[in-house]
């Protein structure tokens, strides 16, 4: 089974919401760890909002495509984060970027990306798509469908997909499972238009979970037993 787990920046950062928390970081790569170690070939793609916003550089004249270019560089920082602490606990890691950085990480290539998973490594897939305007949820779509991922894991800091904002309603329903018509409909903002629109078009399966909570990675993938299933 292979799968890709897009993560956002934010969530390394902890309750500080900037840089990096060192209990985040092992518990996150513990728990990449052991879905490793049951066989999964696992990818992850992950945001760079722990150490820069595009939405705060326009307070100081940044425009978005420089904003957006400094936020690739940042999913790059945390790739080598993440894949560095887990070589250090004694796993096959590598990074791939698609701004090529020859001196830093491995050039992305799809090809190359899928080789490396079949051979046990845990690849991080950084530099978002390369592109301004295109957000990293778009990445981990587009990652999961150029190597042949069967799932894509969403982790965020709620339980799955819900009605409404269950932070701010008590009655929000969750969702165990919807199609990518339910969603459209009901303006369910799973991920952004153009990251869903590539997903339903390409019939990529989603799961949506609460990453913050310890073994949850390990029930979406090898339980899937939480959060919620977007299919056909």
């Amino acid at each position: 089974m292979r799968v890709l787990l897009k993560l956002s920046g934010e969530f390394l950062a902890g309750a500080s919401s900037k840089g990096f928390d060192e209990s985040i970081l092992n518990q996150i790569t513990d728990e990449i760890i052991e879905i490793h170690q049951a066989g999964v070939e696992l990818a992850i793609v992950i945001g760079g909002g722990n150490l820069f916003r595009g939405i705060g550089s326009k307070s100081v004249g940044i425009d978005q495509p420089t904003g957006d270019n400094i936020g690739m560089l940042a999913t790059i920082q945390n790739a080598l984060m993440l894949s560095g602490v887990i070589r250090n606990k004694g796993y096959k890691s590598r990074v791939f970027s698609i701004i090529q950085m020859p001196y830093v990480c491995e050039s992305y290539n799809p090809s190359l990306a899928k080789l490396a998973l079949g051979k046990g490594n845990i690849c991080f897939f950084a530099g978002g798509v390369g592109n301004p305007y295109f957000t990293t949820d778009t990445a981990g779509v587009l990652r999961a469908i150029e190597t042949e991922c069967q799932v894509l894991l969403k982790g965020t800091n709620v339980a799955g997909v819900y009605n409404k904002d269950p932070r701010e309603f008590a009655d929000a329903k969750l969702y165990k499972c919807l199609s990518y018509g339910q969603a459209l409909q009901e303006n369910l903002r799973i991920m952004d238009a153009t990251a869903f629109a590539l997903a339903q078009e390409n019939q990529k399966k989603i799961v949506v979970f609460d990453i913050t909570q310890k073994g949850n990675l390990r029930k979406a993938v090898l339980e899937q037993s939480i959060g919620t299933v977007v299919t056909d």
